[in-house]
């Protein structure tokens, strides 16, 4: 994973791309302080890496019984 400032990136930008499509990640860093701000990708693990159902997985669990209805009114209705 390679670090760059704004600057940096402006000026090296084709470079960055081409980087990036090799594979690197390119993390973007602003200010006096270099806080890391964002982080460049390849498209295609974006696409491809898998996604947890929500911030609540292995937290929380949810039950619906099997006698349990709700029609379209009530739902729109509550």
């Amino acid at each position: 994973m390679k670090t760059m400032t704004v600057g940096e990136l402006k000026a090296q930008f084709s470079a960055a791309l081409d980087q990036i499509k090799q594979g690197e990640t390119i993390v973007i860093c602003h200010g006096r302080r270099h806080e890391k701000i964002a982080a460049l990708i390849p498209y295609r693990q974006m696409t491809t890496r898998e996604r947890p159902l929500g911030l609540l997985q292995s937290r929380a669990s949810c039950v619906i019984h099997e006698d349990f209805e709700l029609d379209d009114e009530d739902f729109l209705n509550s």
